[in-house]
């Protein structure tokens, strides 16, 4: 682990040892900062905390906010609503993950995407939608989400 990420870290726990069972409040903040609650990360945090590293994974594991992993560059969000859903919503998960070789919650090997199934985005008149990062896609249709992400892929390779 990086020095920074241990003193982001011990900012964290130092911040919170004040209050009344701070550790969700701790692992939230370590997953905005730093962007997941690794491994590393919980097993610092139960060493230098009152937590045990059990203790710890029982939370992250528990609640679905939480990643193991590094998020990938772009994060894709599916919606599961039910307009989405009878819309063809479902489909589109299942082509995205084929595509991507990932199920919800995962990363793509490149380290890309990441892709999330929510309940709603808020446009339903729109669906079935996909969000990436903060662009709507409304009407997404089967067959047409290999050109939206290869639009992601060919602006990464300019970068």
């Amino acid at each position: 682990m990086e020095a920074k990420d241990k003193f982001i870290i011990d900012t964290i726990l130092d911040t919170y040892s004040n209050i009344d069972d701070p550790q969700l409040v701790i692992l939230q903040n370590i997953q905005e900062i730093l962007g997941y609650v690794g491994e590393e990360y919980l097993t610092y945090v139960s060493e230098n905390s009152e937590y045990s590293l059990t203790e710890l994974y029982g939370v992250v594991s528990f609640y679905p906010q939480f990643r193991f992993d590094p998020p990938g560059k772009h994060t894709i969000k599916v919606c599961s609503g039910t307009a989405c859903h009878v819309r063809g919503g479902s489909g589109i998960a299942q082509e995205l993950e084929d595509i991507l070789e990932i199920k919800p919650g995962g990363t793509t090997k490149d380290g890309l995407f990441s892709l999330e199934s929510v309940r709603c985005l808020g446009c339903c008149g729109l669906s079935p939608v996909i969000m990436i990062d903060e662009e709507t896609y409304g009407r997404v249709k089967k067959g047409g989400l290999q050109k939206i992400l290869d639009s992601y892929k060919t602006e990464e390779v300019a970068e």
